[in-house]
């Protein structure tokens, strides 16, 4: 078995729709980078990146490529998942912390978890999501952005 561990973190921007862990969330502002921004499924592919020594997100969809602008992150995740089974892997579980001081996340949870099994292949009772805030504390308690951490587990 192989265990990845995976993080990321984006801005929070006027101007661009909110997308965690597949899902559109309704907010008045969105997470800036180059893909969706989608810093949820961002770090479960990190998480996989490492755990099948593929590189990270950054390496396999760099920035500044034409063919990666605005794409789902939901489908570089469903990319990644292709490469880890090439590499004769079967993904055992997912684990996620998104940490957000808004909007609330915990009504979007199951969404997240079936967006995530569906595009990973397994069954929702392998995702786990949970919804964290930061208490007040530093870029995320201020409301300037959000972060998510993930880990998996990947069996032969």
């Amino acid at each position: 078995m192989k265990i990845g561990s995976g993080y990321d973190s984006h801005r929070l921007v006027a101007g661009r729709k909110l997308v965690l862990g597949g899902v559109e969330i309704a907010f008045d502002r969105g997470l800036e980078g180059w893909s969706d921004a989608d810093a949820v499924s961002h770090a479960v592919v990190d998480a996989l990146c490492g755990a099948a020594c593929l590189g990270d997100i950054g390496t396999l969809f760099p920035s500044g490529d034409q063919e990666f602008r605005d794409i789902s992150s939901i489908h570089l995740l469903e990319r990644v998942v292709a490469l880890v089974a090439d590499r004769g892997f079967a993904i055992g579980n997912v684990d996620v912390t998104v940490i957000a001081e808004k909007p609330m996340l915990s009504p979007f949870v199951p969404s997240m978890r079936l967006s995530i099994a569906e595009a990973m292949g397994v069954g929702v009772d392998y995702v786990s999501v949970k919804a964290k805030t930061n208490d007040g504390m530093g870029f995320i308690g201020r409301g300037d952005g959000i972060a998510a951490l993930a880990v998996v587990l990947l069996e032969p």
